[in-house]
């Protein structure tokens, strides 16, 4: 949460949940707050590593948003940037 909040400027209370790889992309800890405090996943492969969508290396921005889904496809192994969606509709974002 130090992380969180010192370093990205961000409540960690938020409802947001941040996701945290580590550079080899074999390790992934997930924090967010539940109801009574902060809960962390841990995932640590024993093969292989996690891919990516694809991030702006130019971009200086200490984070990046994904959408659940694609936090969903990195961790069952699917690269979100190889797959092909099918139009739907979306909320307008606030």
């Amino acid at each position: 949460s130090g992380i969180v909040t010192n370093l990205m400027g961000m409540n960690v209370q938020d409802g947001d949940a941040y996701i945290f790889i580590n550079k080899s992309l074999t390790g992934l800890k997930i924090l967010h707050a539940e109801y009574g405090g902060l809960v962390i996943y841990n995932m640590k492969l024993e093969r292989g590593a996690f891919k990516l969508p694809d991030i702006d290396t130019d971009d200086p921005a200490t984070s990046k948003g994904i959408k659940w889904a694609d936090l969903m496809m990195i961790v069952q192994g699917i690269s979100p940037s190889e797959v092909h969606r099918c139009s739907r509709w979306e909320p307008k974002k606030k």
